[in-house]
């Protein structure tokens, strides 16, 4: 569904769901764990919805209530199973190791651009530990066999995911396991969400000079867990204050006690376009390393700051949704903005203003969100084209949006 947002400010409170990246983790613990665990104030999206789906095929079970999951773990793993991942890359990259040491034999399947997305690093470590795959850089493929532990070499600038996926499952192999980083690692704080939520289900991981250990043989045990709110969608509202709406967002945790590396997006908004604490330099760098998530609302924010921005080291949203850095450009110039794309992130010039036109959110829900932001500080409208891919993650942002004051042509909401 394309909506078209009318120029106007928002205020009011709102409530932004739960950090998609933390309930991915609790929910897979919760369904390695021998028992019944509860995860609460989960906010469902197609993302979760996907994780939930392929670990039911595996063997756990879930009872939705609310926001409330139960999930009764996995007493016994299926031994075939058919895993729908939508378009969660998360999903696909944890779910890959954990089918894998279950010792189910797995097809997986996906839509939109998860098939395009690359898993080479596990075809290439987990071949050497007993799986077998049946992959053709495609979707649907197969694994099959049973993971053994033991010390693999992971790339640390293509995804953590990686190494999350490991981490959930080598605790579940006989022999202990070592992660060797053999590049810098990017995106930290996601692993670091990885670790909490594991100490959590009774998961012990050891950070070592150069990866991390895990030991072997050990067993998930069944917990109550509560799901924080998500920083990265908390971006849409700091920003749009950061650009002049007046938004109380009334959940997030406490930035000091939270693991999530996306909590920067407050850092970077005081110091850009609130009661600024020190002069700035006429070009502001960015290092997008650990935020990738970030920089579609980011460019929103960069374009009004008065500054020319540079975003570096965000080569890997290139794989995301969509090209992130193109489509983020895209985005921008088509409402009146001025960003040039480089290798590895994106050149932002100031303007006063947006002006509005026609965005394409080429099916990311990243893209819609930011663009709908940046109507708030446009002269005339702004068109997103396929909103509905919020659904993705943030299915009631437009409702939210809509309480704190925004208005769409002709009244359209999404269903």
């Amino acid at each position: 569904m394309d909506i078209t947002f009318l120029p106007g400010r928002l205020s009011g409170n709102v409530c932004v769901p739960s950090s998609k990246s933390v309930s991915h983790r609790a929910l897979i613990c919760a369904a390695l764990a021998d028992g019944v665990s509860h995860i609460r104030d989960v906010s469902m999206s197609q993302d979760i919805h996907a994780t939930i789906d392929t670990l039911t095929a595996l063997g756990a079970a879930f009872e939705v209530n609310n926001n409330t999951i139960t999930v009764q773990g996995i007493k016994t793993p299926s031994s075939s199973a058919k895993l729908y991942c939508g378009e969660s890359g998360s999903t696909l990259r944890f779910i890959i190791p954990v089918a894998c040491a279950l010792g189910t034999c797995s097809e997986f399947h996906g839509k939109g651009r998860l098939p395009e997305r690359p898993i080479d690093i596990y075809t290439r470590e987990l071949s050497a530990k007993g799986i077998t795959f049946d992959y053709h850089n495609t979707m649907p493929f197969t694994t099959s066999g049973v993971l053994r532990g033991g010390e693999f070499s992971i790339e640390g600038n293509i995804s953590s995911q990686f190494i999350t996926g490991l981490m959930l499952a080598l605790p579940l192999c006989s022999e202990d396991s070592e992660i060797k980083l053999t590049s810098p690692l990017q995106s930290e704080p996601y692993v670091n969400i990885t670790i909490d939520c594991l100490r959590h289900f009774g998961i012990k991981t050891e950070k070592t000079p150069d990866g991390y250990r895990i030991p072997g043989n050990q067993k998930y045990l069944p917990a109550d867990y509560t799901s924080e709110a998500d920083f990265s969608q908390a971006a849409f509202f700091i920003v749009a204050n950061a650009i002049g709406n007046d938004i109380s967002i009334l959940n997030l945790p406490d930035p000091a006690l939270s693991s999530q590396g996306d909590k920067k997006i407050i850092e970077i908004a005081e110091r850009m376009c609130y009661n600024k604490k020190e002069n700035i330099s006429e070009t502001v760098y960015i290092d997008a390393s650990d935020i990738p998530d970030l920089v579609p609302v980011l460019s929103v924010l960069c374009s009004l700051s008065g500054n020319t921005t540079h975003i570096t080291n965000a080569e890997r949203l290139k794989i995301k949704e969509s090209d992130r850095l193109d489509t983020t450009a895209r985005m921008i110039n088509g409402i009146g903005g001025d960003v040039t794309k480089t290798d590895d992130g994106l050149i932002i010039n100031p303007v006063s203003h947006f002006k509005g036109g026609i965005v394409d959110s080429f099916n990311d829900h990243r893209i819609a969100m930011a663009a709908a932001v940046a109507s708030t500080a446009s002269s005339g409208k702004v068109t997103v084209l396929n909103f509905d891919s919020i659904k993705k993650s943030y299915p009631d942002f437009l409702s939210d949006f809509i309480n704190l004051g925004g208005t769409t042509e002709n009244g359209i909401t999404l269903e």
